[in-house]
């Protein structure tokens, strides 16, 4: 069964989308088949993996609105074990031409339904908010995974972000949990960001990662080149906290020297 798993914040810039395409791509080196869907109408997760969505006539807005669209012809190939469904501008309409829709929240969950058996895994970037397009992938997720930054203000809207997932989980989609939330943009070496690393451990426990993802400039580097950073800089210790992430989200284990 194809594991569909959210990677969700409504802040932004807390790394959700980096979290996509290194997680995406750490999975597809162990060869599982893996799908990253971009879900936000700036279309980071698209150009981050080279796909230059702004042209593209068929995006995921395309089967969104269109219920007779394959959803087959608007996959991108990216590398082996690893496809893309891109986004643009386009999407940002896609929030209020879906009102009209009934039972809006579960467009996506039925868009994706032809998938199920193509992929063991399908990652959505969602966007910064929580919109009707992060509730249309809750909906249609299984698991949420919450990138958080190490920064005190990223931290207050966690409980939202955790209330609206139980909410989810009571209304609309009896299915989601969530799988964890991840600590990202790690300072070494600051007072601050230990701190917060101290704070959310203590309010959230288990919940979680046992995996911190630092802040380095090799990020924006492979960035620049379209490459994940467990392609561009594998022996990094970002490299290394993507590939430990990607095992744990794989069997829940991973080497304890990672």
């Amino acid at each position: 069964m194809t594991r569909i798993i959210a990677i969700a914040n409504r802040k932004g810039g807390v790394g959700k989308t980096t979290t996509v395409i290194n997680l995406g791509v750490a999975l597809a080196q162990m060869k599982q088949k893996v799908l990253v869907l971009d879900l936000d109408p700036q279309g980071a997760l698209s150009a981050g993996l080279g796909i230059n969505a702004s042209g593209l006539d068929d995006t995921i807005y395309t089967v969104l609105m269109d219920n007779d669209y394959p959803i087959s012809r608007v996959v991108q190939p990216v590398q082996a074990y690893l496809d893309l469904i891109p986004a643009n501008a386009d999407l940002s309409a896609a929030e209020i031409e879906l009102i009209p829709e009934i039972r809006r929240e579960l467009v996506l969950r039925r868009v994706l339904e032809p998938l199920n058996s193509w992929y063991d895994f399908v990652l959505i970037d969602c966007p910064p908010s929580l919109n009707l397009l992060t509730i249309n992938a809750l909906c249609a997720s299984q698991e949420v995974i919450i990138p958080l930054q190490c920064e005190h203000f990223a931290t207050r809207g966690i409980q939202m972000m955790l209330d609206t997932i139980n909410r989810i989980k009571d209304r609309l989609n009896p299915e989601l949990e969530l799988r964890g939330i991840l600590a990202t943009m790690y300072s070494t070496g600051t007072i601050h960001a230990r701190e917060v690393l101290e704070e959310i451990r203590s309010t959230f426990g288990d919940k979680i990662f046992d995996v911190i993802i630092y802040k380095s400039i090799r990020f924006a580097e492979a960035s620049e080149a379209n490459k994940a950073i467990v392609e561009h800089s594998s022996k990094h210790k970002g490299a290394k906290a993507y590939i430990k992430l990607a095992k744990i989200i794989l069997d829940g284990t991973a080497d304890e020297d990672e």
